[in-house]
């Protein structure tokens, strides 16, 4: 199966806030812009995720080496949103093959899957409480609804965080065979394949 994301570069397309701009001063970088991540963003990846993640569950969804080794992968199935040329929200994605997630779908890509798993979503702590969570959601669905490949996105999550995803459309499939030792996970997918519609009129 040929995996191009040509046909979703409207989502991906920089998109610029405009700001004011003090006379005399050049401004070189875009407001606010998104775009796939690299293995070169790895770190500040980490940064924003371990900040999140460790204060509250004690747990990173991905480890350093596991940011580098999807980003290096599949990084079409990723989307970070920067502010003036910094890092501030990101989600990080990769193909999987079965109905249900199983421990193989924490670590492993499956290049000939239609489902993609939704490993992390985080915003750095100075962004968080602005809704930027739930626009980059929306703007990383619309991106999949151009992929031809993909049929559904899954993911997994604490109990307090069913309803922000349930919020983008996500639908609870129930508690997930997952455990990272103390900590037990909600398994929730989105249907992708069911906007075709959507996908005729949104420039795919």
């Amino acid at each position: 199966m040929t995996m191009s994301v040509a046909s979703a570069a409207p989502f991906l397309r920089t998109l610029h806030m405009r700001s004011p701009v003090p006379q005399g001063r050049r401004h070189t970088l875009p407001a606010s812009e998104f775009r796939s991540l690299s293995p070169e963003d790895a770190i500040s990846v980490f940064e924003i995720e371990r900040e999140a993640f460790i204060s509250v569950s004690g747990e990173c969804p991905l480890h350093l080496d596991e940011v580098r080794h999807f980003l290096t992968l599949c990084p079409e199935l990723s989307l970070g949103w920067f502010e003036e040329g910094r890092l501030v929200a990101f989600i990080i994605g990769s193909l999987w093959d079965q109905e249900r997630l199983t421990m193989d779908a924490l670590t492993l890509h499956k290049p000939h899957g239609t489902t993609v798993h939704i490993h992390v979503l985080a915003v750095h702590r100075t962004f968080r409480q602005q809704g930027k969570g739930s626009i980059l959601m929306w703007r990383y669905l619309q991106y999949l609804r151009c992929l031809p490949y993909v049929r559904r996105a899954v993911l997994m999550c604490e109990d307090f965080l069913v309803p922000f995803y349930q919020k983008s459309g996500f639908k609870v499939q129930g508690p997930s065979e997952i455990t990272v030792g103390p900590l037990a996970f909600i398994e929730m997918s989105y249907s992708v394949r069911g906007h075709a519609f959507m996908r005729r009129n949104s420039g795919c």
